[in-house]
């Protein structure tokens, strides 16, 4: 029977490392230790799999499972295949080690310990009964773009806004897509075995401040874009402790602002004449993410009357999960039963955060997010994520596939 519990080290045993946007190279960085890994896998298991090219370097890994009866449901299993970066750790990132029932290393938690528990129930399923098909994506970019469910959640719909790479993929699901596609979606983070069912979208943008560059010995001859983008980031500030007072009893929380990163100058006897703020505007499901963009937007433009401040495009945008409709209940009540047939008590709960789930509940797929480990533990310094979990997650997927 496949060990979770080894899939999982020898995931962490390949980096995987998002660089967020960054320009950083190196073999811990990017998802293709991973991909490959997965292709090789998945391949010496008899599971058909495939590429997906997203960008330079990162792939999405495709994968069916087919159903054992005929006309029986598609379900879609999502898993993305990088982790946020290692700064600041306090263990060693890529060598897993297994201490009191416990596996750490980076993306134990989020979110290798769900890959693990997806591709051991896949494995497990192979010869016997099922009663669904699987298209399993490991998918890129989850953790700065959401830009690998973007691009799987494109082969659902309408074949003429394919990329050139998007056909093998394509073809591979093609037998479901004719038959109306997926009826729901997991997908695994964190969430301790229960079930979330709405969570926060988000819309991540870049703000450059302009100026004009001079030697510090005569900065009246320039313009400092310090000082415009200071007064950027007090209005944000403002804009951020207002919008906590709204709709503060939304089971998601309120919606939040948030500058990320600040980058400028190039020395102390230079004035700068370009500032870049990243900025994270959380939305409750059902808020609009252009016009909660527009809102920062014009917020800054008052601040700073008369700077040349410019906004790029967003890099994300999401409006989160809404767990909404019948479908929606009809999805979650599908994976409690799958749960309790095998001892797990799963409860449906809303989150802060957000996941690929958006992107396809966008695309009119019916989303549950499901996974071994606590958030608590994601992104943290000493990641670690429990087997027990581990394995108990591996038990409910595939009661989802085997049951009626």
């Amino acid at each position: 029977m496949p060990d979770a519990a080894a899939i999982l080290a020898d995931l962490i045993r390949r980096p995987s490392v998002n660089p967020m946007g960054r320009p950083l190279v190196g073999p811990e960085y990017l998802e293709g230790q991973v991909t490959d890994y997965l292709l090789r896998r998945l391949a010496a298991s008899g599971i058909e799999a495939v590429r997906q090219p997203v960008a330079p370097g990162r792939d999405n890994v495709v994968a069916r499972l087919p159903a054992s009866v005929p006309d029986a449901p598609v379900l879609l299993w999502d898993v993305h295949q990088d982790t946020v970066p290692v700064d600041g750790m306090t263990i060693e990132p890529f060598t897993p080690v297994i201490q009191h029932g416990r596996l750490a290393g980076r993306g134990a938690c989020d979110v290798k310990g769900g890959m693990a528990a997806m591709l051991a129930a896949l494995e497990r399923l192979i010869g016997s009964e099922r009663q669904a098909t699987v298209i399993f994506v490991g998918s890129v970019n989850e953790e700065f773009g959401f830009s690998g469910a973007t691009a799987f959640a494109r082969l659902l719909g309408d074949q003429s806004a394919w990329q050139p790479g998007d056909r093998p993929a394509g073809q591979l699901i093609g037998t479901d897509r004719a038959a109306g596609g997926p009826v729901m979606a997991v997908v695994a983070e964190p969430t301790s075995l229960d079930l979330v069912t709405k969570h926060k979208g988000a819309v991540r943008w870049r703000a450059i401040a302009q100026g004009r560059a001079c030697h510090s010995s005569q900065p009246e001859k320039g313009i400092n874009a310090i000082y415009p983008a200071a007064r950027m980031a007090l209005a944000i500030e403002r804009l951020a402790a207002e919008l906590l007072t709204r709709s503060p009893g939304h089971p998601c929380g309120p919606p939040t602002l948030s500058a990320g990163t600040i980058h400028g100058g190039l020395g102390v006897n230079l004035v700068p004449d370009r500032v870049v703020l990243e900025l994270d505007r959380r939305l409750v499901p059902g808020e609009d993410p252009q016009l909660a963009r527009q809102e920062v937007i014009e917020a800054i433009a008052a601040a700073c009357p008369g700077e040349s401040i410019e906004h790029e495009p967003p890099f994300l945008e999401s409006g989160g999960l809404s767990g909404e409709g019948p479908a929606a209940a009809a999805a979650a009540e599908r994976l409690t039963q799958a749960a309790a047939a095998v001892g797990v008590s799963a409860r449906q709960l809303a989150a802060r955060y957000g996941t690929n789930a958006c992107i396809y509940a966008a695309a009119g797929l019916p989303c549950v997010v499901f996974g071994p480990g606590s958030i608590a533990q994601a992104h943290t310094a000493d990641e670690w994520i429990d087997l027990g979990e581990v394995e108990r997650a591996t038990d409910v997927l595939e009661r989802l596939v085997r049951s009626d």
